[in-house]
Parts: structure tokens; C-alpha cells; sequence
């Protein structure tokens, strides 16, 4: 099995099948569905964030508001139509669409590594767009279509276990765990980008809360750092879990025997050891399958004739 992403896609289906079986208790499932599922989409939460670093305080909120709106759109109106009908006349499809949403999730991670070691080239990209209202855009923009990968990844991995149930069964667990999910990931986004200003007026009230305020300030510029690293982290964690998942899933399991025996070999009775292993193979499988595409997107022309 590979590690954490495997069991975590089993709890998924747990909670689908959950919702299937009971109609008196959809709403609790898709709750924990959406707390589950969390794990699937870290790098929303860990990555949105960045999408309104430099932007005026007063527009954090309503930039992520869009993107949330945006993403609840992409699931209700694109996705799930969709899935259901795929549901209905093509099944056999959905584990290759997953594995798609993992190779693209893992060339998302490895561009980001690429963009990262950059630098300076990648802020001067951003920094050539003068008007407030296109550089805005375009981050709306992009957050959203990164979601709709995402978004695409939960939706079928629910629907991969209600096969059973009736469509309008799953049509209601699906749009249940939709919005838990979209209200779960950027309810927590809107507190990370909020919390400088938080602590900027706790500091500035004086008292016993003022040094809560100022540690607060100072450690948001490592928080946002270190969400970009668990952000790319997590794509290329989950978009390798997805191929070693679907690979097994098509009869080739070696590569996911291959993670679990090394990671059970390596943790021993520690599972938070096996755990750290299976992820960073699933992560390194991950890199491996981005690196391709990346590299193929990233080649440019000499300019020389």
C-alpha cells in the first residue's frame, strides 16, 4: 500500500459508502468526509495563501472568497455532472482520470520546485503586471484551476465507491462533500491570511496580549514559507500516491509493494516512521512522473537564428 494517501483514499470511500447506506446521516458523512479529504487538497490550503501575499489587506478576504466560489462552481457545475454521467456510462474510466489528475498534480509540484529555484525571474513575471485588477485575475485565475484538478480528485474518489447506489443518492453525497470540503479548506485559508492582521492589532493594544501580537507578526512571514514547502510537498505526495494507486488498481502493484515493504522495513514499530518513508517514495514517484512534462513546458527556444 502506499502509505498514508492509500488509507487515506479508504477513508474516503468509507465515509461514501457511510453516506450511501444512510440518507438520515449525509450530512455528518460528508462533514467527515470533508475533514478527511483535507489531506487530498493540503496544497489548496497550504498554496492560496500565497496568492495574496503584497496585495492590499483590505482585498485578501475577497480574493479568497473568489477563489472559494470558484471552486464550489467547479464541483457542482462541472464536475459533478459529469462524474455522474461517467458513473452512469463509463466507470471504467474513472481510475484513469484519477491517474491523470496525479500526473498534473505532480508536474505542479516539480514547476513550483523550478519556479522556487528561479527566484528572482519568477517575482519579475509577477512584478511586470501593473494593474491591480488583471494581477488579481490571474491569481483567481490560476488558484482556481489548480482547484479544479483537486476538486476533480475528490469527487471521483467519492464516486468511486457509491457505484452501488442510485444517482440521485450520489448526487446528493457528492455535492454534500463538495461544499463541506470548499467551506473546510478556505475557512482555514481566510484565518492564515488574516492572522498578521490579528496579531498586528494585538500588538498595537499593549497589555498582556501585545507580545501574543508580536510573535504572532513575526511568524507569519516562516508560516507562509513553510506552507509553500508543505503545499508543494503534498502535490507531488498525492499525485504519486494516485499513480502508484492507480497502477496497482490495473494489476501492476509492484511499485506500492515495493513502498510498503521498505516503508515497514524502515519503521518497524514506529508508525510515524513507515508513515514519513511511504510518503517521501510516493513523493520521490511523484517528482519522477512531473519531471517529464516539466521539463518539456520549461524548453525554450534559443532565440538564435
Amino acid at each position: 500500500m502506499a502509505g498514508g494517501l492509500v488509507a487515506l483514499l479508504d477513508d474516503v470511500a468509507a465515509l461514501a459508502r457511510l453516506a450511501a447506506a444512510s440518507a438520515d446521516d449525509l450530512m455528518t458523512a460528508a462533514t467527515r468526509a470533508g475533514s478527511k479529504t483535507v489531506g487530498v487538497v493540503i496544497d489548496d490550503a497550504a498554496v492560496t495563501p500565497g496568492y495574496v501575499v503584497g496585495l492590499p489587506p483590505a482585498r485578501e478576504l475577497p480574493i479568497i472568497a473568489k477563489i472559494a466560489i470558484g471552486s464550489l462552481r467547479n464541483k457542482l457545475l462541472f464536475i459533478l455532472p459529469a462524474a455522474l454521467i461517467l458513473s452512469a456510462f463509463a466507470q471504467w474510466a474513472l481510475t484513469p482520470i484519477l491517474m491523470l489528475g496525479g500526473v498534473y498534480l505532480s508536474f505542479e509540484g516539480v514547476e513550483k520546485i523550478i519556479k522556487s529555484l528561479r527566484g528572482e525571474k519568477a517575482i519579475k513575471e509577477v512584478a511586470r503586471i501593473n494593474d491591480p485588477a488583471e494581477l488579481e485575475a490571474r491569481l483567481v485565475g490560476g488558484a482556481i484551476r489548480t482547484d479544479l484538478v483537486l476538486s476533480a480528485e475528490i469527487m471521483v474518489i467519492a464516486l468511486n465507491e457509491l457505484a452501488e447506489a442510485s444517482i440521485g443518492t450520489q448526487a446528493l453525497v457528492l455535492a454534500l462533500v463538495g461544499v463541506v470540503v470548499t467551506i473546510a479548506i478556505y475557512g482555514v485559508v481566510g484565518v492564515i491570511v488574516k492572522m498578521d492582521d490579528v496579531g498586528l492589532r494585538l500588538w498595537r493594544s499593549g497589555g498582556t496580549a501585545a507580545g501574543l501580537g508580536r510573535a504572532i507578526v513575526r511568524a507569519m512571514p516562516l508560516l507562509l514559507t513553510a506552507l509553500s514547502f508543505i503545499g508543494t510537498a503534498a502535490m507531488l505526495w498525492v499525485g504519486g500516491g494516485i499513480l502508484i494507486h492507480g497502477l496497482a488498481h490495473f494489476g501492476f502493484a509492484m511499485p506500492e509493494e515495493i513502498i510498503h515493504d521498505l516503508a515497514v522495513a524502515a519503521g518497524g514499530s514506529v508508525s510515524i516512521v513507515e508513515w514519513a518513508v511511504a510518503a517521501l517514495c510516493t513523493g520521490i514517484v511523484g517528482i519522477l512522473a512531473g519531471t517529464i512534462p516539466a521539463a518539456a513546458t520549461n524548453l525554450k527556444p534559443s532565440g538564435k537564428h
